[in-house]
């Protein structure tokens, strides 16, 4: 049953990061999610100070509040101080996390708060946090009722503003011209990446929810020119990933979150080979036959 809930959980994390990593990828912000992880810490800390307690509610408002922060600064630095995104993401993230490491050793020196164990949750844990109802009726893991929750959130997010994430993303100066709101829908995204990620890092692990953001729509990238189709890859890549780690990682008896997230490397390797549209050794068999 453990390796259930496991899988379940990993797909629940795929399924959420994958549907926005697509458009991320395509806005060439695919490291947000990577910021976002780090930038959180000084809330987490924060929230620890005034609360004086490590549960997971008020850590997750304070690591969530400064994540929608972290997504106002990138935009911030990236429209006012006029340097690219990615400058602007590494600027913003390695600031607040060096802020967060500071906080930890000055007031929560004596404490027992790992920032290494707040940001690099194990999913082999999953199954231990259960919710037992008064007469002892377990009803699952905790996270998992929580990444449900979240995925419905994201999917109903998509869903309904699919034709504005769509438009805002690929020509942007079109939708404008419309009368969407280009920076109301950037917000709602990163805030919908910085909810995934927060809710997610905790226990899967930050290392896995940047692959989960990155790699499935990456890979979908390069199979289809199709954007509906591709987030659907994005998400199978993603759930395919969450199974096969799994079991490699039971085979090697090595990291379950390490294990899923070679898995999602090697299926980009696979797909930047053999993809019927980009792949490279297709790319150099069609030039062959051009050249003869």
């Amino acid at each position: 049953m453990n390796a259930f809930w496991i899988i379940l959980t990993g797909s629940l994390v795929a399924t959420c990061c994958s549907l926005l990593g697509c458009f991320l990828i395509l806005r060439r912000m695919a490291m947000v999610g990577d910021a976002i992880s780090h930038a959180v810490l000084p809330g987490i800390v924060i929230a620890f100070m005034l609360t004086g307690s490590r549960d997971t509610i008020p850590m997750l408002i304070g690591a969530g509040l400064l994540g929608v922060l972290t997504t106002f600064l990138i935009e911030f630095f990236h429209r006012f101080a006029r340097v690219q995104a990615d400058a602007a993401i590494g600027v913003t993230f390695t600031w607040l996390f060096a802020i967060g490491i500071i906080l930890i050793s000055v007031f929560a020196g004596q404490v027992d708060l790992d920032q290494d164990c707040v940001l690099y949750g194990e999913i082999a844990y999953v199954p231990l946090d259960l919710i037992l109802t008064d007469g002892g009726l377990s009803m699952g893991p905790r996270t998992v009722w929580m990444l449900a929750v979240v995925t419905l959130l994201i999917g109903a997010f998509i869903v309904l503003g699919y034709k504005e994430l769509f438009l805002t993303t690929f020509d942007p100066a079109f939708a404008a011209a419309i009368g969407i709101s280009t920076t109301l829908w950037y917000y709602l995204l990163m805030g919908a990446v910085s909810l995934t990620t927060v809710a997610s890092f905790e226990s899967v692990g930050a290392i896995l929810v940047v692959a989960f953001l990155v790699a499935p729509p990456a890979t979908a990238y390069l199979l289809t020119d199709d954007f509906k189709t591709m987030l659907g890859i994005a998400v199978a890549l993603g759930i395919i990933a969450s199974f096969a780690g799994y079991y490699l990682a039971v085979w090697m008896d090595g990291s379950i979150a390490g294990a899923i997230a070679t898995v999602t490397g090697i299926e980009f390797l696979l797909a930047f080979l053999f993809s019927p549209s980009h792949g490279r050794l297709r790319r150099q068999k069609r030039v062959q036959v051009v050249g003869h």
